[in-house]
């Protein structure tokens, strides 16, 4: 497969491009000089996590995914579930490296999930050896020695021959792992091969503007079907792409899947591709907006959490579950409890007296949050 770089619609784009520069870059002006941003960092992973699914046509609740995250599950994982984790945990693997790491040969192969494989060694099998045979081994040298170091020496002949056991059955579950089912992958799907194509794409565009390279690369990646089963990493290395060029900022990535909800989908998969590119530019100015709404939303709401703080004692712990619920999207008492090393019925006394909502309805297994 190819994909074809002739004809692209500059004229079209030039203009929604600037417009969703400048919204990016102001949005992460502010991110950068306020003391919300990592909260709305870490809420952002959690939000365009939910949304990937959305975009595939699959829903998943931000509490679900808040529980699974942190081990506090309420119920069986869904499938939809794991992917989300999936997403989730690219996403935050992909902002804690340097910006260069998503597209780096490392990079990509650690998000796509391979292992490299050292080559095998052939080995003869070696027979259990006790004690009696290990000083038998040893020599005349060493039959003066005590009882204490022959027995030290056969631990450690029993140390390096688990050593060796462990070496060969974890080479063993590697290989097992990467021979895909032929009932659930397309043999003939060559992903090195489709993914070789798109990054000669980024190659040929790496002359043109941030916002350019990054539609175009995320159009690529939809067209070449590089990933039979993870077509969403492709929109979490186009938000990498505008991190890789300083558009954003290190620990910024684009909620390029926010942003898409807002696009109709027969626009986001029409067959013309300049109606697509263009789909996908006003997608991320409107990803850059939703941020900035989101931003004063949230400087807003600890203004007024903060107000509750007036007469307290200086050892009250509602400091600390303001700038935790500043951080989640939820929290339920167990959080809650890891996090101010408090019992979960304090918790909910301490959760009570802050007045935060209750997001699920539920008389269990309840969770709290800020509207």
């Amino acid at each position: 497969m190819s994909y074809d770089l002739a004809h692209l619609p500059v004229k079209t784009l030039l203009r929604p491009a600037i417009d969703a520069a400048a919204a990016l870059a102001r949005l992460d002006e502010r991110i950068s000089c306020s003391s919300l941003g990592p909260g709305l960092l870490e809420r952002a992973h959690f939000a365009d996590a939910c949304a990937s699914l959305w975009v595939d046509g699959e829903l998943v609740n931000v509490e679900d995914l808040v529980l699974h995250s942190d081990g506090h599950d309420i119920r069986t994982p869904t499938h939809e579930l794991t992917i989300a984790r999936d997403v989730l945990r690219c996403r935050r693997r992909i902002a804690s490296h340097a910006p260069e790491w998503a597209l780096s040969p490392a990079g990509l192969s650690a998000l796509r999930g391979l292992l490299l494989i050292a080559p095998e060694t052939k080995s003869l099998p070696q027979r259990p050896m006790d004690a009696a045979s290990i000083d038998a081994a040893d020599g005349p040298e060493r039959e003066n020695e005590d009882a204490l170091t022959r027995e030290l020496r056969s631990l450690d002949a029993l140390l390096k021959r688990t050593e060796a056991t462990l070496a060969g059955a974890t080479s063993s579950t590697v290989r097992r792992s990467r021979e895909r089912d032929p009932f659930l992958y397309d043999m003939d799907w060559d992903e090195d091969a489709r993914l070789e194509e798109w990054l000669q794409i980024l190659h040929r565009t790496a002359d043109l503007p941030p916002v350019f390279q990054a539609v175009i690369a995320l159009d690529a990646w939809n067209a070449l079907a590089v990933l039979q089963h993870a077509p969403w990493l492709g929109r979490l290395l186009a938000a990498a792409i505008l991190r890789q060029s300083r558009l954003t900022t290190a620990g910024h990535l684009v909620t390029f899947n926010l942003g898409l909800k807002t696009v109709a989908i027969d626009r986001r998969r029409h067959a013309d591709r300049d109606v697509r590119l263009l789909a996908v530019t006003q997608a991320l100015q409107a990803a850059a907006e939703i941020g900035l709404r989101e931003h004063d939303r949230l400087a807003l709401a600890r203004q007024v959490l903060e107000r509750k703080l007036q007469g307290r004692r200086t050892s009250s712990r509602l400091p600390a579950l303001i700038d935790l619920v500043m951080a989640r999207p939820l929290v339920s008492a167990a959080m809650v409890g890891e996090t101010l090393g408090v019992t979960q019925q304090a918790a909910r006394r301490i959760v009570a007296e802050l007045g935060l909502r209750e997001m699920t309805g539920r008389g269990r297994f309840r969770a709290w949050g800020i509207l």
